[in-house]
Formats: C-alpha cells, sequence, structure tokens
C-alpha cells in the first residue's frame, strides 16, 4: 500500500479516539536520546488536530516530552496501521476530578501517515483486558475520558 499523507485525523481515526483504545506512543529518552515505546489507553481526539491523553504522573513519558516534545502515536484501526506525528505539551500534572495522579498531555498533529507494508491488512485489532476489579476498572475509565473530553 502506498503511504498516504495527511495533515489531520480521517473521519474515521477520529471516531476511533473518541473512546478508550489501546495505542503506543513514541517519544525520546530524556536521558538517553533513544527511541522510547510506551503503551496508552487513555487516549482521547478533541479535534481532528488535536488528541489528549492520560499518563502516570510520575511516567518517564512527562519528561522525555519536556525535554523532546516530537512525539508518534501509533494506532491499529480500520485494517490498517497509521503512524500520527506530532508535537506534545503536558497540560496538566494533575488531573482534577481523577483519584489517580494522572497527567494530562495534549498532542497537535501534523501529519497522519498510513504505514502498512505492501499486500497486507490488520485482520485483527488489538484487544486487552482489565485485570483488577471490573467495576473499579470502569468507574475509573470513566473518571478519566471525562476528564480527558473536558480538558484542561
Amino acid at each position: 500500500m502506498a503511504e498516504t499523507v495527511s495533515q489531520t485525523l480521517s473521519e474515521e481515526l477520529f471516531s476511533f479516539l473518541q473512546q478508550e483504545r489501546f495505542v503506543t506512543l513514541a517519544t525520546i529518552d530524556h536521558e538517553t536520546g533513544a527511541p522510547a515505546l510506551h503503551s496508552l489507553s487513555w487516549t482521547f481526539a478533541e479535534s481532528v488536530q488535536l488528541i489528549r491523553f492520560a499518563v502516570n504522573n510520575r511516567s518517564r513519558i512527562l519528561a522525555n516530552i519536556a525535554k523532546q516534545p516530537e512525539v508518534v502515536l501509533h494506532l491499529i484501526v480500520a485494517d490498517s496501521s497509521y503512524a500520527v506525528n506530532g508535537r506534545a505539551a503536558i497540560k496538566t500534572d494533575r488531573m482534577a476530578e481523577v483519584p489517580l495522579k494522572l497527567a494530562m498531555i495534549e498532542m497537535e498533529i501534523y501529519s497522519v501517515r498510513d504505514i502498512m507494508f505492501y499486500g497486507s491488512r490488520i485482520s485483527v485489532e488489538p484487544q486487552y483486558e482489565k485485570t483488577y476489579d471490573k467495576n473499579a476498572a470502569m468507574k475509573l475509565d470513566g473518571q478519566v475520558m471525562a476528564a480527558l473530553r473536558k480538558g484542561p
């Protein structure tokens, strides 16, 4: 497949990021300068140009972004794999109305690329399940996603 490049999320990718999803985030490690990869679930597309995500406020992601704000969010959706490049900024190091100490990060998108290799498609999207109390997980997820929707 030829690499498709856009400056914003497609309608399909925007819709995908309206609820909690498994995604990966690539940053540059603030100490080593090497690429670093992180798994996330609390992500929300505020618009086709802005994505918010929540991370533990002690996460290495925060120090990495503070030093080098260029990031790549990797999405697997709609039969393909996408690299969303952007510039991230820490909006708050403690999200209000959320019981965990979570930071909110906003990522301004500047390119979206379909990076699936030629002659293939994703046949099953990644799935995960919470391994702790299901009711507590649902309550926390609802609180975090509401805070991401509300914004800083």
